[in-house]
């Protein structure tokens, strides 16, 4: 049964100056032809006409149209757009129009997306990097996603099957040749070479770091006793009110997430209860789940009360220490020599010194601006099952056969991380992040 042509509204909802529509599948042609009621316009060149619903003829908008033929299109289909006034009810009226034409389906979440990955205009880093892009809202994040979408996984990835199949070719001739004295000792142990070679430089891609922090924000836990000054800081990394500030102690009796970036890097700051002792059942919950904030987070600002005091902080995450009562102690705003971070809470004075400290310890988990080659945790297992393919083929290299089932199972998972094989089970999750249109 042949696919569904699919159409959907692909730009933001109306109301807006224009809205695009498209429709893409073996119908585009023919549903475009329909509304327009005229010869279609040569492919790529755009043209006015008037739309009109096929069942009744009555006029709908006049619009743009344009065509763009399979299998060089973004979906891999023939797709036609229809460039609308951006109306609700121009918009709403077209669709539903469509909707009425035999053969068309209206498009769910990434179904466009999901066709170019089966058409394969896409594959599966590079959808990912597009669901990235999307979802994008720092300039290392959008960089970082773009790298993808334009396939620089993909190209790392294609190079590193070259490399295994050509190691794969030298064992197996090995293999079928080993009697007739055609294929020496040299060749296994180009092989061999080669295998070392290739599972030192994934070793490296795994030790790189993660693209998810870079993705999800490096987690920033704020803690401290009670009045440290912690809502007032989240307050001004933030610059907005997301937390309440009052001089009562325990103000915050749950902790808060905010996202913000500095500098380009994504962070959630997240500002927990005041750590102390209490009697107060909300309020003892409210610091449980600040002391389990600090003990997952990336870094913690530990935060000094108003006696100079420091609350112990249980984590293996850096911990940068702050007094935020600069315009009171009259310490100078900054670092002081043991590393001690002065700053006033209320002008702001020290801050942009602690902004580039958590730049600093941000970039060792996010990098310092270089593109990542492992975007998430999939990509992530995938590439690590690889390497432990090469690894015991290391291991086995007195064994030709062992070594090559492993590279066999290394190229399984290199199909894996593309998305040529096995991964029909996260497909649904993935497309789903998309928007309709998308």
């Amino acid at each position: 049964m042949p696919a569904p042509t699919l159409f959907a509204l692909s730009s933001g909802r109306p109301p807006a100056a224009i809205s695009v529509i498209r429709i893409s599948g073996a119908a585009a042609f023919e549903a475009a032809r329909r509304l327009s009621g005229k010869a279609l316009p040569p492919p790529r060149t755009a043209r006015l006409r008037t739309l009109r619903d096929p069942a009744g003829g009555e006029a709908l908008d006049k619009a743009l149209l344009l065509l763009f033929p399979g299998p060089d299109s973004a979906t891999g289909d023939d797709i036609a757009e229809l460039h609308l006034h951006g109306g609700v009810a121009v918009v709403a009226a077209v669709l539903k129009a469509l909707d009425g034409i035999e053969g068309l389906k209206a498009a769910g979440p990434g179904d466009f997306t999901r066709r170019a990955f089966h058409n394969g205009v896409l594959d599966l880093p590079q959808v990912e990097g597009l669901a990235d892009l999307l979802a994008a809202e720092t300039e290392m994040q959008r960089r970082q996603a773009m790298a993808h979408a334009d396939g620089h996984l993909t190209r790392m990835a294609e190079g590193w099957r070259e490399r295994l199949l050509d190691a794969l070719a030298q064992v197996e001739a090995g293999l079928d040749f080993a009697d007739e004295g055609d294929v020496g000792e040299s060749d296994e142990s180009c092989a061999n070479d080669a295998i070392a070679a290739l599972a030192a430089e994934l070793d490296q891609v795994l030790e790189a770091p993660s693209g998810e922090r870079l993705r999800d924000g490096v987690r920033l836990a704020v803690t401290g006793p009670p009045n440290a000054g912690k809502s007032s800081l989240v307050n001004k990394l933030t610059e907005r009110d997301v937390a309440i500030v009052t001089a009562i102690p325990g103000t915050t009796r749950d902790r808060i997430e905010a996202h913000l970036a500095i500098k380009g890097v994504p962070f959630v700051a997240i500002d927990t209860a005041g750590l102390r002792e209490t009697g107060d059942v909300v309020e003892r919950e409210g610091i449980a789940r600040a002391r389990a904030a600090v003990a997952t987070a990336d870094i913690v600002l530990a935060m000094a009360g108003e006696d100079g005091r420091f609350e112990p902080v249980e984590t293996e995450a850096p911990v940068i220490r702050v007094m935020s009562r600069s315009d009171l102690s009259g310490a100078p705003a900054g670092p002081d020599a043991d590393g001690l971070h002065h700053l006033s809470a209320v002008t702001g004075d020290g801050l942009a010194a602690l902004a580039d400290r958590l730049v600093e310890e941000a970039g060792r988990l996010v990098g310092h601006g270089e593109i990542l080659a492992l975007a998430n945790d999939r990509q992530r297992r995938v590439v690590s099952d690889c390497h432990a393919a090469l690894l015991e083929a290391g291991a086995a290299a007195h064994d030709p056969v062992l070594v090559a089932e492993h590279l066999r199972a290394a190229l399984n998972a290199l199909g894996r991380l593309t998305g040529r094989v096995g991964v029909e089970d996260m497909l649904d999750a993935l497309f789903g992040r998309f928007c309709i249109g998308k």
